[in-house]
C-alpha cells in the first residue's frame, strides 16, 4: 500500500466505548440534556413570536407571518454557516460552544429589549425606533446561535458511536440516536409551549424572555460538564473541503484488487459535482413539505387563536397548541424506534427497517394530508363564526373548541417523525465524514428554504387577493381564508410528492447500508 493512500480511521464497534472510555451513549446523554435544555430556551421565543408581532408590535397578520417565516427561514439556513465553520477551523464541540455564548447575548438584548414595548391595543404598535432596532438584533443574533448550535450539537452526537461506513449495526446504532434526538427535542418543544408561551401570555414578555436567558446559561452549564466523556474529534486544519476531496479521490479513482493491487477506475458520480447532483433533487423536492410544516408557527397559531381554548377553567394559549406536535414526537419516537422499525426490518432486512428516502416520502405525504386537515377544520370554523354572528367581531372567541384541531397538529407531528428525521439522517450519512456538520445544516437549509417559500407564497397571495378583494390573511381571520390557503399547499405537497418519488426510486446511496438490502 502506498504510503500516502488514505486509509478509514479505525474505531469502536456498536455498543463499545473506546479505549478512552469516551462516546457512545454516556457521552450521547449529556449532548441529548444540552438539546432539550437549547428547545426549551429557543421555542420560548420562536414558537409565540408570531403574537408577539401582533401584540407589542402591532403588525397585520399577513405582515406577521411574513416576518415570522423570513426569520424560521434563516434560523434554518444559517446551520450552513456554524457547519462550515466547525468542519473547518471550530470543530464541533467549539460551534457548540460558540452558539452557548451567542445565545445568552442575544437573549440578554431581547429580554432588554421587551421592556421597551409595552402591551397596547391591536394594530397600535408600541416600538419606538430603538426599540425595534434591539429587537431584530437581538432575534437574527438568535438565529446565528442557532446556526452554529444545531448541526453540530446533532452531529456531535452521532459521532459518539462507531464511524461511518457499511457496518448494518453502527448505521442502526446511529440511526437510534437520530431519533432520540428529537425525542430530546419534542420534549424541549413541549416544556417551552406549555410553561414560557403561558409566562408571555399572562406574567408578561420580559419575564418570559428571561426564562429563556435562564434556561440557555444552564444549557451551557451542563455542555461544560460533559465535555470530559466526549470523544475527541478529528483535529480540524482549516481544509475540510482539500480533505474531503483527497478522501473522494482515493475511493473513486483506486481500487485494490484480491491481490493487494492498484488499478485506476473511471470518475464515479461521487466526486464533488456529481455528489451535488445527486442531493439537489432530494433537497429541491423537500421545500414544499417544508413550507407545509412551518405552518405551524404562523397560520395553525392564528387559526387556534380564534377558537374556544378554555380547558377546566384555564385558557390556553395559542402557542401551547404546538405541544400537540411535540407529544406526537415524544410518543412515536419511542414506537418507531423500539417497534416499528425492528418490526419492519424482518420483512425487509434493512438497518432501519426502511430506508431514509422511504421514510422522507411518507412524511411529505403526512404533511399533505395535515393540510386537509386544516382546511376542512378552517372552513368548518369559518361556518361557526358566520351562524354566530361573529364575521365582524374578531375579537369574541368562536364558539367552537380546539379539539378540532389537533387531528393537524399530530398528523404534522407524524410528518416531522417520518421527514425531518429522515432529510437528517439522510444528509448526514450522504456526505464524506468531514463535513458531516455540513450535511445536517443541508438538511436544516432545506426546512429553511421552505419557510421562504411560504412567506413567498403569504406575500404574493395577500397582494393578488387584496386586489381582487378580500385578503385571504385579512387581520379579521373572520372574514379571510386560510382555508383556501391550506387546500393549495396540500394540491402543492401532492404534486411534489410525485416527483419526490421520481428521484428517490433512482437514488444510488453513498453507503450499500443505505439502501435496499
Amino acid at each position: 500500500m502506498e504510503s500516502g493512500e488514505l486509509q478509514p480511521r479505525p474505531g469502536p464497534s456498536v455498543g463499545a466505548k473506546p479505549a478512552d472510555g469516551r462516546g457512545g451513549w454516556r457521552a450521547a446523554h449529556f449532548l441529548l440534556a444540552v438539546v432539550f435544555l437549547e428547545r426549551v430556551g429557543f421555542v420560548g421565543v420562536e414558537g409565540n413570536l408570531i403574537m408577539y408581532l401582533t401584540g407589542p408590535l402591532g403588525m397585520s397578520t399577513a405582515a406577521a407571518a411574513a416576518s415570522v417565516n423570513a426569520w424560521a427561514g434563516t434560523v434554518l439556513v444559517r446551520p450552513l454557516v456554524g457547519a462550515l465553520a466547525a468542519d473547518s477551523r471550530l470543530g464541533r464541540y467549539g460551534a457548540v460552544l460558540t452558539a452557548g455564548v451567542l445565545y445568552l447575548v442575544s437573549l440578554g438584548i431581547l429580554t432588554v429589549s421587551s421592556t421597551l414595548h409595552p402591551r397596547r391595543p391591536h394594530g397600535e404598535s408600541s416600538a419606538s425606533p430603538a426599540g425595534l432596532a434591539f429587537f431584530y438584533i437581538a432575534l437574527y443574533l438568535i438565529a446565528l446561535a442557532q446556526g452554529f448550535h444545531r448541526p453540530c450539537a446533532q452531529a456531535l452526537g452521532a459521532d459518539q458511536f462507531a464511524p461511518s461506513g457499511n457496518d448494518p449495526g453502527a448505521q442502526a446504532s446511529r440511526s437510534s440516536y437520530f431519533n432520540w434526538y428529537h425525542f430530546a427535542l419534542a420534549w424541549g418543544y413541549a416544556v417551552a409551549a406549555v410553561t414560557l408561551s403561558y409566562v408571555e401570555d399572562n406574567v408578561g414578555w420580559t419575564v418570559g424572555f428571561g426564562a429563556s436567558w435562564a434556561t440557555m446559561v444552564l444549557c451551557l452549564s451542563v455542555f461544560l460538564i460533559g465535555a470530559p466523556t466526549y470523544r475527541a474529534e478529528q483535529r480540524v486544519d482549516g481544509t475540510p473541503f482539500a480533505d474531503a476531496a483527497r478522501a473522494w479521490a482515493a475511493r473513486v479513482f483506486r481500487r485494490r484488487n484480491a491481490t493487494g493491487t492498484e488499478r485506476l477506475l473511471a470518475p464515479q458520480p461521487e466526486d464533488g459535482k456529481g455528489l451535488v447532483a445527486k442531493l439537489l433533487p432530494i433537497w429541491l423536492t423537500s421545500l414544499v413539505f417544508a413550507a407545509a410544516i412551518s405552518q405551524l408557527n404562523t397560520m395553525f397559531t392564528k387559526q387556534g387563536s380564534t377558537m374556544d381554548r378554555r380547558i377546566s377553567g384555564l385558557v390556553v394559549p395559542p402557542a401551547a397548541l404546538q405541544c400537540i406536535v411535540s407529544f406526537t414526537f415524544i410518543v412515536m419516537v419511542p414506537v418507531y424506534d423500539r417497534g416499528l422499525v425492528p418490526l419492519a426490518r424482518r420483512f425487509t432486512g434493512h438497518h432501519a427497517g426502511i430506508t431514509t428516502l422511504q421514510r422522507i416520502g411518507a412524511g411529505m405525504a403526512m404533511s399533505g394530508a395535515a393540510m386537509v386537515a386544516a382546511a376542512l377544520v378552517e372552513a368548518r370554523r369559518l361556518r361557526v363564526a358566520r351562524d354566530a354572528g361573529l364575521v365582524d367581531r374578531p375579537d369574541v372567541m368562536v364558539p367552537m373548541s380546539l379539539w378540532w384541531v389537533i387531528p393537524q397538529y399530530v398528523l404534522i407531528g407524524l410528518a416531522g417523525v417520518l421527514g425531518k428525521i429522515g432529510l437528517e439522517e439522510f444528509f448526514y450519512d450522504e456526505v464524506p465524514d468531514t463535513l458531516r456538520s455540513v450535511g445536517v445544516a443541508l438538511s436544516l437549509s432545506a426546512l429553511g428554504a421552505g419557510s421562504y417559500v411560504s412567506g413567498l407564497l403569504v406575500s404574493a397571495i395577500d397582494w393578488g387577493t387584496k386586489r381582487s378583494g378580500k385578503s385571504w390573511f385579512s387581520d379579521n381571520l373572520n372574514q379571510a381564508h386560510l382555508d383556501y390557503f391550506f387546500w393549495l399547499l396540500a394540491a402543492l405537497v401532492a404534486m411534489e410528492v410525485a416527483v419526490f418519488l421520481h428521484f428517490a426510486n433512482r437514488y444510488v446511496y453513498r453507503n450499500k447500508a443505505g439502501s435496499d438490502p
